[in-house]
Formats: structure tokens, C-alpha cells, sequence
């Protein structure tokens, strides 16, 4: 089974405030890996984890 983050839990993985992650749906920018139910919005985990690796890989890369 999938698990999903809030936007206050990927807040909190990133060390960064809630509006920041808001801010970053709206540009674009940031991790792209989330599905909305309503009001909510939720983030797949493991879309994260994919996403942290690939920005880690592509900076050490160099």
C-alpha cells in the first residue's frame, strides 16, 4: 500500500515551512509527486524518495 505525506509532513522532511511546499505546487518547482483529493493535497513517499535521489545524483554528479 502507498503511503502519502501531507504538505505539513513534506514541510517537515524538507525542514522548510508549509507555504514554502504551497509556493512550490504553484512555480513548479520542487517535488511534483502529489495527487489532490479535495482539499487536500497528498504526496507519495516513494515519489519522494525518487525525486530526493535524483536531485542529490544530479549536484554530486558534477
Amino acid at each position: 500500500m502507498k503511503r502519502y505525506l501531507t504538505t505539513a509532513e513534506v514541510a517537515e522532511r524538507y525542514r522548510t515551512s508549509p507555504a514554502t511546499v504551497r509556493y512550490w505546487r504553484y512555480a513548479g518547482t520542487g517535488p511534483q509527486c502529489f495527487i489532490r483529493r479535495g482539499r487536500h493535497v497528498l504526496y507519495d513517499a516513494q515519489a519522494l524518495d525518487k525525486y530526493d535521489a535524483e536531485e542529490i545524483g544530479g549536484r554530486c554528479a558534477a
